[in-house]
């Protein structure tokens, strides 16, 4: 069932969200509140949760490959914990650096320490850990 309801806003909050909606490519104003309001209850998720419900998430490093041994402390964190990664990207930059994308799934605190140990090992220089969701609760 869709329910309808209304929201105020000022013109200036309203014309900055219609360009951002139409810059992703929103349809309407209906699918982007919804996308915010679904992000908005994947963070409340996991900040709720006590750690053990199974979670899904998103690790993005970029990183100099040349780096003291940087590439093997990586892949170690990753074969220490390799029930959790699901997948691995690795991709080639450029003659130097490299962007791997992991895909963690497990207990929330061991995905949540996974992805923040990767995150910040020394030399990565842009790593983020996203939290995504099974879809079981939408």
């Amino acid at each position: 069932m869709l329910e309808r309801i209304g929201v105020s806003l000022e013109d200036e909050l309203l014309g900055k969200f219609d360009r951002l909606i139409a810059e992703k490519g929103y349809v309407n104003r209906s699918e982007a509140i919804r996308d915010l309001i679904r992000d908005a209850l994947v963070q409340r998720s996991w900040s709720e949760s006590d750690g053990r419900e199974e979670r899904v998430a998103v690790v993005t490093l970029v990183y100099d490959h040349d780096s003291s041994s940087l590439a093997q402390k990586l892949a170690h964190i990753q074969h220490e914990n390799h029930k959790a990664v699901v997948s691995a990207l690795h991709v080639h930059l450029d003659p130097h650096n490299c962007l791997e994308v992991l895909v963690l799934r497990g207990r929330g605190k061991d995905v949540i320490g996974m992805g923040e140990g990767l995150v910040s090992t020394k030399g990565v220089k842009y790593g983020k850990l996203v939290p995504a969701t099974t879809g079981q609760d939408f």
